[in-house]
């Protein structure tokens, strides 16, 4: 605990850019606004050398929460666009795509040929032969109606 009381503005620097650093080989972005936080800290030090550890700590763990709140709030007000929003959602690409079902739905569950998988489906009952339309995801099971 004696180092904790030698902590000087060069420490939480060095920890900020050793952070970020980590951040390059890490998923996500979680570790960017730690460093964030912790170079604030590591500026507030230089600029008001005589803040105790447990203050250090204290401004660190807050500024850290706060960045990352903000963040979050930002990046839902304004998403990221990106060319390829049903990336990770693979059910959400055949929206609205009509297809002609191989196999009758029956009790409002049937199975569906898509591309080079098997979905299942939920919608009204339907013999096989019937042009269909994906109207919706919902987990892993794809709801449809009849086509025009």
């Amino acid at each position: 605990m004696q180092w904790l009381s030698q902590l000087n503005y060069w420490h939480w620097l060095i920890l900020a850019v050793l952070l970020m650093i980590l951040e390059v080989f890490s998923p996500g972005a979680f570790l960017l606004w730690l460093g964030l936080a912790a170079g604030v800290v590591g500026l507030l030090l230089l600029i008001m050398p005589d803040l105790s550890w447990q203050v250090q700590i204290l401004l660190f763990a807050l500024l850290s929460v706060m960045i990352i709140v903000a963040v979050r709030a930002f990046l839902q007000r304004r998403p990221i666009e990106t060319d390829q929003p049903h990336l990770n959602r693979r059910g959400e690409q055949y929206l609205d795509r009509i297809f002609t079902l191989q196999e009758p739905i029956v009790n409002g569950e049937g199975k569906i040929r898509v591309d080079d998988s098997t979905w299942k489906i939920n919608g009204e009952d339907c013999p096989a032969g019937t042009r269909i339309k994906i109207t919706g995801v919902q987990g892993v099971v794809l709801l449809v109606d009849q086509a025009d």
